[in-house]
């Protein structure tokens, strides 16, 4: 595929609403499936460190 300016790149002759919707969507989803990961890590890790704290002051409590 070859264009003959930038413009007729963008434009995709005539399928850019498809082309350039379509990237769009993808980088959108992309994006949010990263935030949703990385919340969920941070709330295992958060989970994680409770248990840990918990187990510790159980482990304290039985000791004395």
């Amino acid at each position: 595929m070859q264009w003959d300016s930038l413009s007729a790149f963008w434009d995709m002759g005539g399928a850019a609403a498809f082309v350039w919707g379509s990237y769009g969507v993808t980088f959108a989803l992309v994006a949010l499936e990263f935030f949703l990961v990385r919340r969920r890590r941070l709330d295992t890790v958060r989970r994680l460190l409770r248990w840990r704290r918990a187990v510790g002051k159980e482990k304290k409590e039985r000791a004395a």
